[in-house]
């Protein structure tokens, strides 16, 4: 074994408890890469790296945003919620990663690529069709393949430099019906889907998803000796928790695992590590087919920053936020600046918003299970009438604390939007500038809870409003996040400065109190 691995240690699925969907990951020589679905997020598509498969930092993304149409910009009542970028792949070939994804919201999907994954930029191709759950392949011959689709499993062929489909090249379906492996097609909630190819040991293996009616999640998997032969195929894992989608990897020391994720409430879609051995050339998944709660595993020395979910006091040179920060589609980025004030992130409002789900430059980061917490503080004497800004739980059914300028008066404010209309649950007149707002999240058991606070010290904390009962809405199709925001009402060109946001983990504060 290597001299920077660790004796073997126990770790416990999930690995991240927190949402990390549709994984895809690589390994180049002793790195792991992984990508994962961002859709209205932006920058989007992050890398995350790891030299363990365990510890996961944030090292880039793929882009900045991908267009500037009105679902992008949340203009004239348009949104791509739920839309937007969705499964990626990610592979390296000769020296250049390639990262394909495809958008919802654009009808394209779109081919990265770099020689320097983490500092690197990514030149960008566009292929005009949008291409549902790719999955990249480089053959040994040098032909390139994109394996997608659902139901019935497709193939097509990109030119050999993958900036466009190949005339002539090969595009038919390879597997007919993947899904019937797992139940008939009447039996059927979701069709096969989550593609990714692998070659390995001379067979081609695809990799996808199915949800029969009396089942869960199931992960498939079929094989071939050629790329578009007869594909058989088998249930690699039906783990009653659902743990299915992703691919799988060898490690250094010749070890294999698949990383897939499970659904698990309102905190998203979390990745876990299971082990895969090999029978008669077949990836056996699990330990007597289930995904392990616990399991040893080398362990790095080598350091990872812990930047999936970070603390920030906003003390930057520039306006370059930290990696573990995503803006709810894309940021106007005249309204917001954190060298303006110096050692505070500046959030000016630039449109006349409705409400929560259409103002711009909403900032977030995710939550974690199974339960953390996180605060700030907010500087409000430049608000002008109408405006209200302050701190989320942001999903479809959110809820927020804040503060609202009514009539030169302002009033904290606790909002639930979980009825489907957001409500004034209640209101507190204040009479003073500064404020602390605080959100717990309760994960345990699939509880799925969020309280909210206000402050006028920083020392007393007192409860406002009601309950926020989280729910995991396909409307936004990802966990909830905390979310700093600021939106207008009447009048454009008000303010608020945030002076920090500190988040704590894993219960280190006590929920509900």
């Amino acid at each position: 074994m290597k001299e920077d691995l660790l004796n073997q240690h126990i770790i416990e699925n999930p690995i991240l408890w927190t949402d990390v969907p549709d994984p895809d990951v690589i390994r180049v020589g002793d790195v792991y890469y992984m990508s994962s679905t961002t859709m209205h997020m932006n920058p989007g598509v992050p890398i995350m790296k790891s030299y363990d498969l365990l510890n996961w930092e944030i090292v880039s993304y793929a882009y900045d945003v991908l267009a500037e149409n009105e679902e992008q910009t949340l203009t004239n009542g348009k949104h791509e919620y739920g839309k937007g970028s969705w499964a990626s792949s990610l592979r390296y070939h000769q020296s250049t990663f390639y990262l394909v994804v495809g958008s919802l919201s654009t009808g394209k999907t779109y081919i990265f690529t770099t020689d320097n994954i983490e500092l690197g930029a990514w030149k960008r191709s566009t292929l005009e069709k949008y291409y549902h759950d790719m999955s990249i392949l480089f053959d040994d011959d040098g032909r390139v393949y994109l394996v997608y689709d659902r139901g019935d499993i497709k193939i097509i062929e990109l030119t050999e430099d993958t900036t466009a489909i190949k005339e002539g090249g090969l595009n038919k379906v390879i597997i007919p019906d993947a899904s019937l492996v797992a139940s008939a097609q009447e039996d059927v909630l979701l069709e096969a889907e989550g593609s990714h190819i692998h070659k390995i040991n001379g067979y081609y293996y695809v990799f996808t998803i199915t949800w029969p009616k009396n089942g869960s999640r199931t992960q498939l998997v079929h094989r071939s000796d050629r790329i578009d032969g007869k594909y058989e195929g088998r249930i690699a894992l039906d783990d009653p928790s659902g743990t299915a989608q992703g691919g799988i990897i060898d490690t250094v020391d010749g070890n294999w695992y698949g990383l897939l994720f499970r659904d698990h409430g309102s905190v998203g879609r979390i990745p876990c590590l299971i082990p895969v051995t090999w029978r008669d050339n077949w990836p056996v998944f699990g330990e007597q087919g289930t995904v392990p709660k616990h399991m040893s595993i080398p362990v790095s020395s080598k350091n990872i920053k812990n930047n999936i979910i970070k603390s920030d006091e906003f003390n930057y040179d520039n306006n370059s936020l930290e990696m573990a920060w995503q803006w709810n589609h894309n940021p106007d980025n005249q309204n917001w600046s954190l060298t303006e004030r110096p050692g505070y992130l500046r959030m000016r409002n630039g449109k006349v918003s409705t409400g929560l789900e259409d103002a711009r430059n909403t900032l977030t980061q995710r939550t974690f299970g199974p339960e953390c917490s996180g605060s700030v503080e907010i500087e409000t004497i430049h608000m002008k009438d109408g405006d209200i800004a302050g701190f989320a739980a942001f999903q479809k059914d959110y809820g927020f604390v804040g503060v609202k300028m009514i009539e030169g008066f302002k009033e904290i404010v606790m909002v639930n939007a979980s009825s489907g209309i957001p409500e004034e649950i209640e209101s507190i007149p204040i009479d003073q500038e500064q404020v602390y707002f605080r959100i717990d999240f309760d994960y345990r058991n699939q509880t799925d809870k969020a309280y909210f606070y206000y402050s006028l010290d920083n020392v007393n904390w007192n409860l406002i409003g009601n309950t926020l009962q989280m729910s995991y809405k396909l409307d936004h199709f990802m966990g909830y996040r905390f979310a700093l925001f600021s939106y207008a009402t009447k009048t454009t060109g008000g303010f608020v400065d945030f002076d920090y946001f500190r988040v704590e983990l894993n219960g280190s504060r006590k929920i509900g109190n």
